[in-house]
């Protein structure tokens, strides 16, 4: 038997649950390769001599191990790690055209012609948008008051100067702090760039990992706008097939076999627009793949906060051990979209790479703002924010898909998700979408038409329906309304 006592080191004073912390220690055992794929657990009363704890603390630690894919339970003869796992060795866009131009003041280059800007959600009164926080709910006036007794104190005049092109230093550690013990990602302050939301993170990683004709591959269903950045890079996409269970892994190693591929863009937790989540098999041979094939993985985890359900997944980033992750995170999806504060992760050289390309398009970030969220970190603020949303937002996700089942079920499908902001629908294919659209603002709503989620690849009749946004009454009201439209 492995010396459990040393390996499992418990913090009785961690904000983690001791289950949790179990289940964690297990997941690193395995991940490193010190457990393989049908290695036998000990026993629950073993562990808890061992160890310290409660034989029923165990028992829940091995339940949630097994409900993250990581292990089985075969009756009368024990707890194994998954068979399927992979054996892990141990540690020692088509060109766009060019408009025709009259009277054109100087030669240029348009290579976003056909694109359309982002709508303004700022005026607009009822909407059904596609997953975003109640901005309602956002900690602002925690937040402007740490804004303002920042500018007033001595100090705080210094974040008026030039800082890094990382960004404040303050927020760097308190992320660090807050990615280590809510999703067990180890990294430095150094290893972090703090960014104007996720889309930024995609274009700087985007311009330092592909060339002219150079493979990316993505999902066949994706979001359109790391599609729109990746073609602008004149990359090729790579389209792989997602189901139930996310990217199809076993599919991209076939391509792998004919063709080289430089990175791979995916979004594990709530696939974007589908919502599902991709599985541990799937990570862990999607890692296993990067590291035989020297390609990086992109991972856009824009809004690992919100789940409802079991715990989350780990992101692949904290059981890459080959340094193949560049992770992508985000404030703006999870507090409030204007509020343009992300973070981009990844191994030294890359990160100072992005760092110093960030300063040609973007000298810094707006350092006040940074130093009053990490604040708002260290004082336990967003950790209570995150708690309070979470409830709120099951509430309004188990009532959305209450009315969706009992007022549409003849003309919407559906599957209740597991965590995210949004529910993906697919409406019947007599329903054309873009004169849904037109009808519904004429009735006082907004919602989107459905060509976001479109690409040369993916037509599917549906819309990402965001629940997150819309209190009881808002929910209400708008879906009668979509009803009374269609």
């Amino acid at each position: 038997m492995l010396p459990y006592k040393s390996l499992i080191q418990l913090d009785r004073n961690s904000p983690l649950s001791l289950h949790i912390q179990v289940c964690n220690s297990f997941i690193a055992l395995i991940s490193n390769g010190t457990l393989q794929p049908s290695a036998l657990l000990p026993s629950s009363r073993v562990l808890a001599e061992l160890i310290g704890i409660h034989r029923n603390t165990v028992k829940l630690a091995y339940e949630e191990l097994i409900s993250q894919g990581w292990a089985d339970s075969v009756p009368r003869k024990g707890i194994f790690v998954l068979s399927k796992l992979p054996v892990i060795s141990r540690r020692r866009l088509p060109e766009p055209q060019r408009e025709p131009r009259q009277q054109d003041p100087f030669k240029w280059k348009n290579k976003f012609a056909g694109f359309t800007p982002g709508r303004n959600l700022q005026t607009a009164k009822l909407t059904i948008d596609d997953g975003f926080p109640d901005v309602r709910l956002t900690p602002i006036d925690e937040l402007m008051r740490e804004y303002r007794s920042i500018s007033r104190k001595s100090y705080g005049r210094n974040f008026l100067k030039y800082g890094s092109a990382k960004g404040s230093e303050h927020l760097r550690s308190s992320i660090a702090h807050y990615l280590y013990h809510t999703r067990g990602i180890t990294v430095s302050p150094e290893n972090i760039l703090i960014t104007k939301g996720s889309q930024m993170g995609i274009y700087l990683a985007a311009q330092l990992l592909l060339n002219n004709a150079d493979n990316i591959a993505v999902g066949v269903s994706n979001y359109l706008h790391s599609d729109n950045t990746f073609l602008h890079q004149d990359a090729k996409l790579i389209r792989i097939p997602v189901d139930e269970y996310g990217m199809d892994i076993d599919h991209l190693e076939k391509v792998l076999r004919r063709r080289s591929i430089k990175a791979v863009y995916v979004i594990p937790h709530h696939h974007f627009p589908t919502t599902v989540t991709l599985s541990m098999e799937r990570r862990l041979k999607l890692l296993k793949l990067a590291k035989e094939h020297r390609f990086a993985i992109i991972e856009d985890d824009y809004d690992f906060d919100f789940h409802y359900e079991n715990k989350p997944y780990l992101p692949l980033a904290s059981i890459d051990h080959h340094q193949n992750v560049i992770y992508i995170g985000s404030v703006t999806k999870t507090v409030a979209p204007a509020l343009r504060i992300g973070f981009m992760i990844g191994h030294t050289p890359f990160i100072n790479a992005a760092a110093s390309l960030r300063e040609l398009i973007d000298k810094q970030g707006d350092t006040v703002l940074e130093e009053a969220f990490a604040v708002l970190f260290d004082n336990g603020e967003m950790e209570r924010y995150f708690r309070k949303t979470i409830k709120i937002y099951k509430e309004r996700r188990d009532l959305f898909c209450k009315i969706l089942q009992a007022d549409f079920s003849n003309t919407i499908k559906f599957k209740i998700p597991e965590g995210g902001l949004a529910v993906w629908a697919q409406f019947d294919q007599k329903i054309n979408l873009g004169k849904l659209a037109e009808r519904a603002v004429k009735n006082g709503l907004l919602i989107d038409d459905g060509n976001f989620y479109k690409n040369e690849s993916f037509s599917a009749n549906g819309l990402r329906m965001g629940f997150a946004s819309l209190n009881a009454t808002e929910m209400v009201t708008a879906l009668e309304k979509l009803k009374q439209v269609i």
